[in-house]
């Protein structure tokens, strides 16, 4: 049984819950506290940010949550994220790197502008470049990278839903209504709905909640 470290909202542990649930991976959730983060976790990641993923039968430990999307995929040939020629591959591995970088360096200026002490409309302004990207993808098919789910949906959905909430009012009134749709289909998924199940705050004495 695979024990991953987790807290509920933070989108990449999002995805990697989403990815092993998707793979039929049973797991242990430990959900996480960050101000108070269990020693167990720190001992194998002192890094100390979730995801955390131990695979006991292993003790190996991933402690990135594009590491864990993977090796979930390894796990199951069945699941099709990235059942695509090597360009469009390379396209999807791009796209999510591009998500990575600077729209979520954007994103946590918009979120957090008083903590940096920034103008939070400039940075949704630099945030809207990648959302006007996705927004012309879907302009010509359901998902990203076709008519099936990629493993970029999959990556960068926990994204956008927190770049939404920053405000909610004045996402509902952009123009991106391809991109709205989107996000709504994956906020509606029996697999979002799944891992985001609420669970106590771990501690070594409590019950093992099974994913």
């Amino acid at each position: 049984m695979a024990i991953l470290y987790t807290f509920r909202r933070c989108p990449y542990a999002i995805r990697a819950r989403m990815a092993l649930a998707a793979a039929e991976i049973p797991f242990e959730i430990r959900e996480v506290i960050l101000r108070n983060k269990p020693p167990e976790m720190l001992e194998i990641s002192p890094k100390g940010t979730v995801p955390v993923l131990l695979i006991n039968e292993s003790s190996r430990v991933i402690e990135e949550s594009l590491d864990i999307m993977y090796w979930a995929l390894e796990q199951n040939s069945s699941l099709p994220w990235l059942n695509f020629s090597s360009e469009v591959k390379k396209e999807i591995l791009g796209l999510i790197a591009e998500n990575d970088t600077r729209f979520k360096h954007s994103l946590d200026r918009y979120k957090y502008a008083d903590r940096y002490e920034l103008d939070p409309q400039e940075h949704r302004s630099l945030a809207e470049v990648f959302l006007q990207e996705l927004e012309l993808r879907l302009t010509e098919d359901v998902f990203l990278f076709g008519p099936d789910i990629s493993l970029a949906d999959i990556a960068i959905f926990p994204f956008i839903r927190q770049f939404s909430k920053v405000d909610l009012d004045w996402f509902s009134k952009t123009p991106y209504e391809n991109l709205k749709k989107w996000l709504e289909y994956h906020l509606e998924s029996e697999l979002f709905l799944r891992v985001m199940k609420k669970h106590s705050p771990w501690k070594k004495e409590n019950p093992q909640k099974i994913s």
